[in-house]
């Protein structure tokens, strides 16, 4: 199953963003100024819990709620690198993501790469395809999943635009912020250095969501 690129959204039409630990939560809280009962700044913010069948649950529970049938999602927080050469900090856009269920292709991946871009001055930003884990990758792992063609990996975005994207129509979108990669591998991301880089490029590239979101309302050339 895949989105239609085309896909537009209406000004009535939500943002939902979606993150899976309460770290990432608390980055995207905090950038928002002022959440209150889980709607920040023009956006609707939901935790799923950790790994693909929390992200599927809890999505599928959000998007029944009233006014969110036409939501766009996007899926966001940390990610393992796949690529040598990547850094904690880099910024990832999913052009599609993949999990055993299927491929889903993004929505305006490269617009959104230009946004984050500007939101994150100095911050590589890496577009190409996020694939999906149950686990926790690392060592060997790494280099058979980039061996597919996947830049990226984590738990929760596949899952969620897989479940996002069920009966089309609906702009879905990931963005992930690398914490480790194959030269920088990490134990825990709260106590080291990369996932404090991580959380402060996660807290500043909020505002390229919503540019986004507006550019979906924008008619297509």
């Amino acid at each position: 199953m895949s989105t239609a690129d085309g896909g537009r959204g209406r000004r009535s039409d939500p943002l939902l963003v979606a993150c899976a630990l309460r770290i990432e939560q608390v980055a995207l809280r905090s950038a928002g100024r002022g959440a209150g009962h889980g709607s920040t700044g023009g956006h609707v913010l939901l935790r799923t819990g950790m790994g693909p069948r929390a992200a599927e649950r809890a999505l599928g529970r959000a998007l029944e709620r009233p006014g969110m049938d036409r939501a766009a999602v996007l899926a966001t927080g940390f990610c393992a690198g796949l690529v040598p050469g990547m850094h904690p900090g880099d910024l990832v856009v999913a052009e599609e993501t993949r999990d055993p269920q299927g491929i889903v292709t993004c929505t305006g991946s490269a617009l959104l790469a230009e946004a984050l871009a500007r939101a994150a001055p100095g911050r590589t930003v890496h577009r190409g395809a996020l694939t999906g884990s149950d686990h926790v990758v690392r060592g060997q792992e790494r280099a058979q999943l980039r061996a597919t063609g996947a830049i990226a990996v984590d738990m929760e975005s596949a899952a969620t635009l897989w479940t996002a994207s069920r009966g089309g129509g609906r702009p879905v979108a990931a963005v992930r912020v690398i914490v480790d990669a194959p030269e920088h591998e990490l134990v825990r991301i709260g106590t080291v250095r990369g996932g404090i880089s991580a959380f402060r490029v996660l807290r500043a590239v909020l505002p390229a969501f919503h540019e986004w979101h507006r550019s979906l309302l924008l008619p297509r050339r």
